[in-house]
């Protein structure tokens, strides 16, 4: 499930709802994303965050896709705020559930790295210096890229069917 929203969230409702009724879940994993109040050595006052409606959530989907794809995932969930944001205040909430750990925190870990890079957001932060676009870091680009894959998504899953198709013909 996608949700990209000005509101904040409940934690708590949201990650039940993933396993309710579903005793096939064994695990769920979760990442919750807040506004930090510093960027290196200089003070956040806030953080706006825009995105492209309509866009933004058909790439989250498409990312959540990829998911269910790679792990047996019984329940997927991401929720992305936008707006003005105060340190301290939740910004993205990523949960996977599956009936195994290991499924559920791998492919926690992936759908956050793949956000990081792929999700069409931009991030405003206000500082003592004036606002600044946050730029992409390297270490994101690392990150995402231990998982393969680094074209879009759809491209990706078209790679990988490619793959499947060559390796059936052998």
């Amino acid at each position: 499930m996608i949700r990209v929203q000005r509101e904040d969230f409940d934690v708590g409702a949201e990650v039940a709802a993933l396993s309710t009724d579903n005793h096939a879940v064994g695990g769920v994993a979760v990442f919750i994303g807040l506004v930090r109040d510093m960027a290196g050595e200089e003070a956040i006052g806030a953080m706006t965050l825009d995105h492209y409606p309509g866009m933004t959530e058909r790439m989250l989907e498409r990312i959540e896709a990829e998911a269910k794809d790679r792990w047996p995932l019984e329940a997927a969930l991401i929720i992305h705020r936008f707006g003005r944001l105060e340190p301290g205040e939740r910004i993205v909430l990523v949960a996977t559930a599956s009936a195994h750990r290991q499924a559920a925190f791998e492919a926690c870990e992936f759908l956050v790295d793949w956000l990081k890079t792929k999700a069409p957001f931009w991030k405003l932060e206000e500082k003592s210096s004036g606002a600044e676009w946050v730029t992409a870091k390297a270490s994101d680009d690392k990150a995402a890229a231990r998982w393969g894959g680094q074209d879009s998504p759809a491209q990706d899953s078209a790679s990988q069917d490619s793959a499947k198709d060559s390796d059936a013909a052998e």
